[in-house]
């Protein structure tokens, strides 16, 4: 449903803090819009916790442990970009309140769920809605505040939905473990859904959507020409022709991801010799290009326009934010994945000390979101870059050096943990605000949903390589074939040569996005600055109305 945009909803901005609302309605809207990236860390984390209960519970071979993550993973990726559009087109609001209404329903539901199939595919209903409200809060953020320092608070606010998600999603799900049934964790995580769509209701103000600004347009010109004739039909206004969703290319992407992830996923559970594992991924490979071909076509050919944009990687330093998201987000993952199974797995410790040992990296992390909405004003963005890929390249060192598994957790674990925190949560705001900036106001939703994209497949893409990696020399250590590796077990020097062979592919995808930042970001000015507009004059014959639609944001009309 179009939502309707009514013009007193908005409350007065607040000049003196150069805020466009009030200051209290920012601090709700932006809390409320953090909500996105917080349940959609919470929906990861807390089940990577309660893992070995749901399996226990619903009869799950451990070898297909991974698609109760990997469902949710999978929904999420393969539809960013779809959403990400029509957020632009049919409003940000109404599909960021349906998204998230959407989350709450599906996982209140999955908590009553009886068997693997099922859950599976609840799990991957509640990716399909944090997939609708993650990028459009991206863009609500992008389009609701100018450059300057509100916007790098209010993304580094969103930045800190992650590490609050993870710290929530490891102590709620830890404590539910040991004291009393998973399901609980599902029905706590529908009510915190309910709570921010509710919000949202209230906080997040109307704005009209680029199809009222068409229809505005068309009724406008439509007025002017029944004067000369009735016969005559209204033109198409140029917003009306732009404004439309490419279901051509939504496909090709959609199924080109899904494609592509279904198979990384499955290929660590079925094992990589089968055959029609790397045909799906040549084939995924080939449609996403396809996708990409015809993206180019449209924007070539103008009039409608692409789901994606191909110029804006023309852009060296936007192309390589996109490889340095994918690849640092790929070795978060890898870092979290792999602990859990170091000290669930091979250590024998319970959800709860588990639990316990990722608390203070939940802490770092909203400490370290709110230093950057300070320092990304300040600091060039090289700087910041350079020192959050840094930390992560040696937490992965710190997990993959042959340290006594004996020793102290807070001799490595600890710092480890800290600096793979400290890596994400500087990288992730930095380059989410050079994303804002380097688009424009009508792809703000877009913009998120694609640096989101590509956060995950590189989650996908390099958890996958990095378990085939741990796979493989746990089975040259045992002797076995590839496809007889088996799991992960207690004290067992197999294993723990098989983690931290995962841990130096890490360090070696880390060091990469590393050298990337030196050579690409070399020199990179202030990304967080305030941009100052000239003043427009009388010669320029500038209008009055031009003028305050250049200072809103806002399209013509005609």
């Amino acid at each position: 449903m179009e939502e309707r945009y009514d013009p007193t909803d908005t409350p007065d901005p607040d000049p003196a803090q150069g805020l466009p609302l009030s200051k209290a309605r920012c601090i709700a809207l932006v809390t409320t819009l953090t909500g996105a990236s917080f349940m959609n860390t919470v929906s990861i984390q807390s089940v990577v916790i309660i893992l070995p209960s749901i399996g226990a519970d619903l009869n799950i071979p451990e070898q297909r442990y991974q698609w109760v993550v990997s469902a949710y993973s999978l929904a999420f990726g393969c539809c960013l970009l779809l959403c990400g559009r029509i957020a632009d087109i049919y409003g940000k609001r109404t599909i960021f309140i349906a998204g998230t209404a959407w989350m709450a329903a599906v996982t209140i539901a999955t908590a009553f769920i009886p068997n693997e199939i099922v859950f599976d595919l609840f799990r991957g209903l509640h990716g399909l809605g944090a997939a609708a409200n993650f990028p459009t809060a991206l863009g609500i953020l992008g389009t609701t505040f100018p450059p300057g320092r509100a916007k790098n608070y209010a993304f580094s606010a969103y930045a800190a939905g992650a590490p609050l998600g993870s710290f929530f999603g490891n102590v709620v799900a830890g404590f539910i473990a040991n004291f009393a049934h998973w399901r609980w964790v599902f029905v706590v995580k529908a009510i915190l859904s309910s709570v921010i769509a509710t919000a949202a209701i209230f906080v997040i103000p109307h704005t009209p959507t680029p199809r009222q600004v068409s229809s505005s347009s068309s009724s406008s010109s439509s007025s002017s020409s029944s004067s000369s004739s009735s016969f005559s039909s209204p033109p198409r206004s140029p917003a009306a022709a732009n404004k439309s969703v490419d279901w051509i290319g939504a496909f090709l992407i959609t199924s080109g991801v899904f494609a592509l992830l279904y198979a990384l996923a499955e290929g660590n559970v079925v094992g990589w010799h089968r055959p029609w594992i790397p045909a799906i991924i040549v084939v995924s490979i080939l449609v996403i290009v396809a996708f990409a071909a015809w993206q180019n076509y449209l924007e070539r050919k103008g009039g409608a326009p692409p789901l994606m944009k191909v110029s804006i990687f023309r852009n060296a330093r936007f192309s390589a934010a996109m490889v340095i998201v994918a690849f640092v987000f790929g070795t978060f993952n890898n870092i979290i994945f792999f602990a859990t199974y170091f000290w669930q797995g091979f250590q024998g410790h319970s959800p709860l000390q588990t639990t316990l040992r990722f608390l203070p990296a939940g802490v770092t992390g909203v400490i370290a979101t709110f230093a950057v909405a300070i320092l990304v004003s300040r600091v060039p963005t090289y700087l910041l870059l350079v020192f959050g890929n840094l930390s992560m390249a040696v937490a992965c060192l710190l997990f993959a050096v042959p340290i006594p598994p004996t020793t102290s957790y807070f001799a490595y674990g600890l710092p480890a943990t800290v600096l793979s925190v400290l890596g994400a949560d500087v990288t992730w705001p930095c380059l989410t605000i050079f994303t804002s900036k380097t688009l424009p106001q009508e792809d703000q939703a877009l913009g998120g949903a694609l640096i989101t994209t590509v956060g995950a497949l590189g989650r996908a893409i390099f958890l996958a390589i990095a378990t085939a990696v741990q796979n493989s020399v746990m089975a040259r250590e045992r002797g076995v074939p590839v496809q007889d590796a088996g799991s992960i077990e207690l004290w067992d020097e197999p294993s723990l040569v098989g983690l931290r062979a995962g841990n130096w592919f890490s360090v070696g995808i880390a060091a990469c996005a590393l050298l990337i930042v030196l050579f690409v970001f070399r020199s990179s000015e202030v990304v967080g600055g305030s941009e100052k507009k000239p003043e427009p004059s009388v010669e320029e014959g500038i209008t009055v109305v031009e003028m305050i639609e250049g200072e809103t944001g806002g399209e013509k009309t005609g």
